[in-house]
């Protein structure tokens, strides 16, 4: 049986000289945020080793339904998008969002 779930994954490029500000807002500001969210389970940063964007973070939610949800929707666009959040996502070049369905899980054996 598949457990429900879901997968959001946001990649973006960010210019030499705003990353600090933009891996000290991802730490100390966005990444609280968003886990504070009800059905929100787990997020992942990674930077690429090649190729682009450079930056993707990935957050696993217990369904997909949760980005559209009031409390998501309240930091996404609504009151709760701060400064610095709207300072450090004007930074962004190359940005993808993508919302995921899970339909298969597997584990090695």
């Amino acid at each position: 049986m598949i457990a429900h779930g879901g997968l959001l994954s946001f990649a973006a490029d960010v210019a030499p000289s705003l990353e600090e500000d933009y891996n000290r807002w991802y730490e100390e500001e966005h990444l609280a945020e968003r886990l504070a969210i009800p059905g929100f389970l787990r997020a992942c940063r990674y930077r690429a080793l090649n190729g682009g964007p450079k930056y993707l973070a990935l957050y696993e939610v217990t369904s997909p339904s949760i980005f559209s949800s009031e409390q998501y929707l309240h930091f996404l666009k609504g009151s709760g998008e701060t400064p610095w959040t709207r300072r450090v996502l004007a930074s962004c070049s190359n940005a993808q969002r993508l919302i995921y369905e899970k339909i298969s899980e597997r584990s090695a054996t």
